[in-house]
């Protein structure tokens, strides 16, 4: 009997997870459709620091497949953008019965903020970070050479930047989501700010291409900022959860 509750958990994750799956498929089939449209927008930083720098850049493929290869991964790329709301209701509804119904309440805001968190953090890494990190990184040796970058390496590198920043851009939305719920404290997040510091470095330097001062600074700022409202907005969470519970 006791068996029963934690079969019909596992069997609605294993349902919610399959749609998702299937979300992103049919996402990633719509992103198919424009890959060649996706794939010059992505490339368009690369283009304006050749121009910044005066120089010429080619993107090559070191194999016959990576043509291929690079177009599935863009379009899996925007197929994730595209289901990512559907999959965060996945996760919302299926944690939603164990929930208060003041507490259900958070459901769209929560899937709203998620959707507009990642595409900012997506965002500010295109406009952000790349118009500052490619044109630097070409312009040590300036017009003496002439960049062969394999397109696979380039759109990996540049897809990576942008679906990293976009999962931390999150932190505000998740840390309000957890306070109200009260899982996590803003005491918590506050106290432990130097292991925040540490751990946001090593990721800033895990993800930028280089790890000269400007690009960490550059990458490291916003994180660090947005660790900060991730506090504040933990707190603003905190003072709402008295009132929901008196009422």
């Amino acid at each position: 009997m006791k068996e029963a509750p934690l079969v019909e958990h596992l069997e609605e994750l294993r349902a919610r997870i399959l749609w998702s799956l299937v979300a992103w498929v049919v996402g990633t089939g719509v992103a198919w459709s424009f890959r060649v449209q996706l794939l010059e927008w992505l490339k368009r930083p690369l283009d304006l620091a050749a121009q910044q720098n005066r120089i010429q850049v080619n993107l090559i493929v070191l194999d016959i497949t990576e043509p291929f290869l690079v177009s599935l991964k863009v379009a899996a790329f925007g197929g994730l953008v595209l289901a990512l709301p559907f999959i965060v209701y996945q996760v919302w509804a299926f944690i939603a019965p164990g929930l208060y119904e003041h507490e259900k309440r958070l459901a769209v805001p929560f899937l709203l903020g998620a959707g507009f968190s990642f595409a900012l953090g997506a965002l500010f890494a295109y406009y952000g970070f790349l118009p500052f990190a490619i044109p630097f990184l070409l312009g040590f040796l300036g017009e003496v050479i002439t960049p062969q970058i394999s397109i696979g390496r380039y759109m990996g590198q540049v897809l990576m930047m942008m679906g990293v920043m976009g999962l931390v851009f999150e932190m505000p939305v998740v840390s309000y989501l957890l306070a109200r719920l009260g899982i996590l404290s803003s005491a918590f997040l506050a106290r432990n700010w130097r292991v925040a510091v540490v751990l946001l470095l090593s990721l800033a330097a895990l993800i930028t291409p280089t790890v000269d001062v400007v690009s960490l600074a550059i990458v490291t700022g916003p994180l660090l900022v947005l660790y900060w409202i991730s506090v504040l907005v933990a707190r603003v969470a905190e003072r709402a959860r008295p009132r929901e519970e008196a009422a």
